[in-house]
């Protein structure tokens, strides 16, 4: 595998040899066509927006488990025909294979230029290109709901061929849901296709036995308590004969030699019936599982209490994700999601011993996802290249004007991850109520956090705006305040941050701290950071529970050895 395309003042090598994993930021059409070599992943799985018309809110969560006032808009999971749908369609249909073509045709003469007709323009291309870039032996899974998974059904037989099918697996997402008029929609369905059918990767994995199964085939106990089930060891009527002798009086025709008869025997293996026939004991701590089938109940959402939960709107559990890469990849293969959110998919990974890669559109999520890796992995994180974020002033100052994307407040996201910041704006647009963000810490053991009040500006700056970050300090009851500016500050401004005096905290009267701080971006790229307490771990974003690599948790999934 060669180097693909400069992008960003980044060349991408997929070669083994010199793998290092990577966290994209940008649309992940164009990475994926830019950095990912022909047959060079593994695993794909992905979990795109449904189409569901609704809008998700990234919440965050105090300290104290409730839920924050702060809520920022992660994504519009919405989709409007225009002329990008137009473009992509046409592309899609004039240059893409012929039974994509075929189907992209017919699907608008079905769908018109509906919002699910926009929906299908945009996944194609991106489909197509993740066909491209899987090993022979590679399979892609695709997580959707029952909105648009028909649909895509059809897309991926399209471009995967409908023989390269493996399963539709049906995942029970919820408990209970009540919709008016209609049954509550409890189960998602992950779309599975091989790139080429019954070569790919495949390492079987077994499900829990159901309680009903226990109830009915382990009934039996040991007088010490084991579990075990018996099975027939007569060959009567079985196709291809068996052994006739006499066992314990009973003359049969029997599966297997008196020689292993004679062993299970010694070895406690046989149960006699009342009329003395043998049967063979299996038991059940020696059985692996019901072999894996598409139907997944046993793998529990994540709930308002889950240690994993991070806030993000569509969070899988990580153990969805460990069944997932267990099958389907083995350890150092290269795992791609190309819509990894708050970086599910990353995490296990990583803990699998898997390479990755993965792909977002937007500077909040990368920062959720930088900061659940280093609480969950600390130093046994792997090196890892973030490609496509402002490394340097002048990308900085870009991506604080380009207006795609809402550009702005990408810059403000992204500035507020420099520091490791939480967000606080309610929408996207709105008024700016003064504070962009918080930084919670704490320098004592009463459990309730400080904070520092974080204010982004990449315009022109001047005196008044510190002397009103001053006065929302105080609003907030914050300790401390910080100002991040794109251009350098005035003298003025550095003089009146200066009369906010020093935060001395109580149980460390020799640590000083200036309760109003000013940074500019390129001192925080040229490695500064705010002077906060650091007595005790911050709890900015929810901590995300540590893991060890290649760790594999009991929840509802079980492995085979």
């Amino acid at each position: 595998m060669g180097s693909v395309s400069l992008w960003n003042g980044y060349t991408s090598n997929v070669s083994n040899s010199n793998w290092t994993n990577k966290l994209f930021l940008g649309d992940n059409l164009e990475i994926i066509r830019e950095h990912c070599a022909d047959e060079s992943v593994d695993l794909i799985y992905l979990d795109p927006p449904f189409n569901s018309n609704q809008r998700y809110n990234l919440l965050f969560k105090e300290s104290t488990g409730e839920q924050s006032a702060a809520q920022i808009l992660a994504f519009d999971d919405t989709w409007r025909w225009s002329i990008e749908s137009e473009i992509a369609y046409r592309d899609v249909v004039e240059e893409g294979p012929r039974e994509l073509s075929d189907f992209m045709v017919a699907a608008r003469g079905f769908l018109g230029t509906s919002n699910m007709m926009a929906y299908l323009a945009m996944m194609a291309p991106r489909l197509l290109e993740l066909h491209r870039v899987l090993k022979p032996t590679g399979s892609l899974f695709l997580h959707c709901d029952p909105t648009a998974s028909h649909y895509l059904r059809m897309l991926l037989d399209a471009i995967f061929s409908p023989i390269n099918f493996v399963n539709e697996i049906s995942w029970r997402r919820t408990s209970a849901h009540s919709d008016a008029k209609r049954m509550g929609r409890v189960r998602d369905e992950i779309l599975y296709y091989a790139k080429n059918g019954g070569t790919q990767t495949w390492n079987q994995v077994y499900q829990p036995y159901s309680r009903e199964y226990l109830e009915t085939h382990y009934r039996r106990e040991t007088d010490d308590g084991r579990r075990y089930r018996t099975d027939n060891l007569t060959a009567t009527g079985l196709a291809g004969g068996g052994y006739e002798y006499e066992w314990n009086g009973v003359e049969r025709v029997w599966r297997c030699p008196v020689e292993t008869m004679q062993r299970h025997h010694d070895e406690g293996r046989i149960h006699y019936t009342s009329n003395g026939v043998a049967e063979y004991i299996r038991y059940l701590d020696e059985m692996p599982g019901m072999p894996i089938n598409d139907s997944w109940d046993d793998i529990k959402p994540i709930n308002s209490q889950a240690r994993e939960r991070l806030g993000y709107p569509t969070q899988k559990p990580e153990s969805l994700l460990e069944r997932i890469l267990t099958i389907a990849s083995n350890e150092g293969d290269v795992v791609l999601d190309p819509f990894c959110g708050c970086g599910t998919t990353l995490a296990v990974a990583e803990k699998l011993k898997r390479r990755w890669m993965g792909i977002d559109i937007t500077h909040l999520a990368v920062s959720l996802m930088k900061s659940r890796l280093v609480e969950s992995f600390g130093d046994d994180l792997s090196p890892y290249d973030m490609i496509g974020v402002p490394r340097d002033l002048e990308s900085a100052r870009a991506l604080a004007t380009q207006s795609e994307h809402d550009g702005r407040y990408q810059f403000e996201y992204w500035a507020l991850g420099l520091v490791g910041a939480r967000p606080s704006r309610g929408t996207r647009r709105g008024a700016d109520s003064g504070i962009d963000g918080f930084i919670n810490f704490y320098d004592d053991n009463r459990g309730r956090p400080k904070r520092v009040v974080v204010q982004v500006k990449s315009g022109h700056v001047r005196r008044e705006q510190i002397a009103a970050l001053r006065g929302d300090m105080a609003r907030e009851k914050a300790e401390i305040g910080l100002f991040i500016t794109l251009a350098p500050p005035t003298r003025a401004m550095l003089t009146e941050a200066a009369t906010a005096g020093v935060y001395v905290p109580k149980h460390f009267p020799n640590h000083r701290f200036p309760r109003l701080q000013i940074l500019t971006v390129e001192d925080l790229l040229n490695g500064s950071e705010p002077s906060i307490p650091r007595f005790a771990p911050q709890a900015t974003f929810k901590r995300a529970p540590r893991h060890r690599r290649n760790e594999l948790r009991d929840q509802g999934a079980l492995y085979a050895a």
